[in-house]
């Protein structure tokens, strides 16, 4: 489990725990049993390799560790896209990359990676989160059917808003001007209710895991905005600049 040390990441890792699985909580702060960098794919695969041999098996790998970095587009920096791409497109690919070997080998076993609503709508302010977050859920989609003759599942977790610490992070030290005092949670909140408990959000994660549903997207309010999104993109597209409005006047 990479991202563990609070948030998603923790929550997922006390269910699994409740469910009576072994789980290596990882994260590059503290908080977590070990310290992991996930852009280090070296230090990646040693971690994997490392828990197989103690276990005899790897059964699930959560690629769950992300940040988020909001601003207009246009005041971002390069070092700004290369930031936040390492971290969540290619923290992934690295995990993905140290598991494969273990569950192709087994024939049985499931990778689990966490994008966001963001990687199914469009998500003005937050454009190179929601980036990275549609590259997780096109990977995670090529992947499941690829590797489902192998015997490997691959799922996406969608979540709509949830409370973590991510919602209120002011990190990194040189976030833009255009996003310093731009209220995600509110702006958020508009469009997709109050912010669902992360322990509930693990709660749906694993039965969803139980019934083998490739996209995870929960609470239901997020379920009805991504359906909604499908059927009407030009309408929904209209309500978030309408949100976007009410939250700059407010």
């Amino acid at each position: 489990m990479t991202g563990a040390a609070s948030g998603i990441g923790a929550a997922l890792t006390r269910a699994l725990r409740a469910a009576g699985a072994t789980v290596v909580p990882t994260d590059i702060a503290a908080g977590a049993d070990r310290i992991l960098d996930v852009r280090d794919a070296a230090a990646f695969t040693a971690l994997v390799d490392s828990v197989a041999a103690d276990h005899g098996r790897v059964d699930f790998l959560f690629n769950n560790a992300g940040i988020a970095l909001g601003g207009n587009a246009a005041d971002l920096t390069l070092e700004h896209w290369h930031r936040i791409v390492d971290v969540n497109i290619f923290g992934v690919v690295n995990g993905t990359r140290a598991v494969l070997p273990h569950l192709t080998r087994q024939g049985h076993g499931k990778i689990v990676n966490t994008a966001s609503m963001a990687g199914l709508l469009p998500s003005p302010k937050l454009a190179a989160y929601g980036l990275t977050k549609h590259a997780v859920v096109g990977l995670s989609t090529a992947l499941r059917l690829e590797l489902g003759p192998a015997g490997v599942g691959v799922h996406v977790i969608c979540p709509g808003l949830i409370e973590t610490p991510l919602l209120d992070t002011s990190d990194p030290e040189d976030l833009p001007d255009s996003f310093r005092g731009f209220d995600v949670r509110a702006h958020l909140s508009a469009l997709m209710g109050e912010p669902y408990p992360a322990d509930r959000l693990a709660a749906d994660v694993l039965a969803a895991l139980s019934r083998d549903q490739p996209i995870i997207v929960t609470p239901r309010r997020a379920k009805a905005v991504w359906w909604f999104y499908r059927l009407s993109p030009t309408l929904l597209m209209k309500a978030e600049k309408l949100s976007s409005r009410r939250t700059r006047t407010s």
